[in-house]
């Protein structure tokens, strides 16, 4: 007996209340690593042009949430639960989109990353290419490459991981498409996860670009930001956090470097907007854009940590492993505290671009409804008409369907949203957010009053410190099933607002630009 079968004790055919061709397809796609900024509609001078257009014929969300770290955002978005709750990386106490899409008559296909057990295959996806892995060289790939369930290793001299993901995305879709059903295919991009590399011809395109370092580049991406209505035009921009290095303390040496890395980076990014306006072609001429709901969100926000080995590579070639800091990172996410890991708005607040051609009612507009990951499997279930199982041990579902925002409508958005990763966490009560750094003292800010999260307001309001983390503990055990060690009491300990790994090596006086 298969999987699926298990979980929803019914039998795989099943007769539909709305015929297949009704059905909208769902693209859903997800970067990694991407912080707040880093797409050209929400800030950055990264050229997302084809992004950029999916945001102006549809919608940008300003508040919506991940869970800060690779593997747990994907559980949530699969899942529609939080991920201890859903089984983490088994998801034993969860079915996933594919699956229940699947029931509904969607042809169900994935590329890309995967990074929890098992494989795609064995949770509803009737067709998969990439890797297991949570990070690949995205020039020769690395043994966890399969398709549909068997080993696949025809890495050419051509091969780019993230060109990759959209050739088999397209063999799919056009395998759904001769079928007549429906489709649902789920892109997980590794870009701009590190080891930062990207085509030669992409990395030129942004050499000396960040030759005037990152103070002045965050200060262009926050006024962009105000101008396109993210922040308010007289919210000031926080100061450089203290854990970075003033670029003009630097060396001419260390700055070329810097300037160098962040150019792989924006290369990289690139190259996905390359990528998905090709796709988007590739579905208009095949006539199935206009029937194509398209949901692009990032896994988390930029990633702070320093790693780079064999820079004596060129990024163009596999083998490189550069990476950038948490002073990049910064940058990437413009102007919210901290980063990837963290449960401060740098590590779970990220880019969703909504693009539903006809049926998006206020096309262009920013939603500030707050949004989760979980918030997918709901969604699908909307406008796909399936339905979540109720049997078995699967345990309730926490999302909340985004399609009454689509059509400009009001949604009842959640009572809390519940964050928690390596000691990291958090609870977002309307405009109130409790956060905790690495299970230091409780923080305490107000949102609406103060997104980045400069103004503590804990000793203010003890009392709703001590409400707000009674509730998160409770979540904690009876809905996340977090064990003991991971759900235990903060410590009194004021936080350092930093960590060693976040800035831990320089480059070495014997790094030199590769030749162009």
């Amino acid at each position: 007996m298969t999987r699926i079968k298990k979980i929803l004790g019914i039998t795989l055919v099943m007769g539909f209340s709305v015929l297949a061709e009704e059905k909208p397809n769902i693209l859903l796609m997800m970067v990694d690593d991407l912080g707040f900024a880093d797409f050209g509609c929400y800030g950055s001078e990264i050229e997302t042009l084809r992004i950029d257009q999916l945001a102006e014929g549809g919608l940008r969300f300003s508040q919506f949430y991940n869970t800060a770290k690779c593997h747990s955002s994907r559980v949530c978005l699969l899942t529609g639960l939080y991920c201890n709750q859903a089984g983490n990386s088994t998801l034993n106490r969860a079915t996933t989109i594919a699956e229940v899409l699947g029931q509904a008559g969607y042809f169900t296909s994935m590329s890309g990353k995967w990074h929890l057990d098992k494989q795609p295959t064995d949770f509803g996806f009737q067709r998969y290419w990439g890797h297991l892995s949570g990070a690949t060289d995205f020039f020769v790939g690395d043994d966890t490459f399969r398709l549909n369930g068997e080993v696949w290793n025809g890495f050419d001299d051509d091969f780019y991981t993230t060109d990759a993901n959209v050739d088999w995305a397209q063999t799919f879709i056009g395998e759904a498409l001769e079928s007549g059903k429906p489709f649902f295919h789920y892109i997980a991009f590794n870009a701009p996860h590190y080891p930062l590399q990207a085509p030669k011809a992409d990395i030129q395109k942004y050499l000396g670009r960040y030759d005037s370092g990152w103070d002045a580049i965050r200060k262009e991406r926050f006024a962009k930001q105000q101008r396109l209505g993210i922040f308010p035009a007289d919210m000031p921009l926080p100061a450089l956090p203290q854990h970075m290095p003033g670029w003009e303390s630097m060396s001419d040496h260390e700055r070329e470097f810097e300037s160098f890395r962040m150019a792989i980076f924006a290369a990289m990014v690139d190259r996905v907007d390359q990528n998905i306006g090709r796709l988007i072609d590739w579905l208009e001429e095949k006539g199935a854009l206009d029937n194509t709901l398209i949901m692009l969100c990032s896994d988390n926000g930029a990633c702070p940590f320093e790693r780079s080995k064999n820079i004596d590579i060129p990024p163009w070639k596999g083998k490189s492993f550069y990476l950038y800091d948490a002073s990049w990172a910064t940058v990437g996410n413009t102007p919210l505290k901290h980063y990837k890991q963290t449960q401060h708005e740098g590590g779970i607040s990220s880019p969703l671009i909504v693009s539903w051609p006809k049926h998006i009612k206020k096309p262009g507009t920013w939603v500030n409804s707050p949004g989760h990951l979980v918030d997918f499997m709901a969604t699908c279930i909307d406008v796909g008409d399936a339905e979540y199982p109720t049997l078995g041990n699967i345990e309730p579902l926490q999302g909340k369907s985004l399609k009454p925002l689509f059509h400009g409508l009001e949604r009842k958005g959640h009572a809390e949203l519940y964050f928690e990763f390596s000691g990291c966490r958090a609870l977002r009560v309307g405009d109130w957010k409790l956060v905790s750094f690495y299970q230091h003292q409780w923080e305490l800010y107000n949102i609406a009053e103060d997104r980045a999260e400069q103004n503590d307001l804990a000793e203010q309001y003890p009392e709703k410190v001590a409400e707000l983390s009674a509730r998160w503990h409770k979540l904690a055990v009876e809905k996340d099933k977090l064990n003991p060690k991971k759900s235990k009491p903060v410590n009194q300990k004021i936080s350092p607002n930093a960590k060693p790994t976040w800035h831990n090596s320089k480059v070495s006086n014997d790094w030199k630009m590769p030749d162009f």
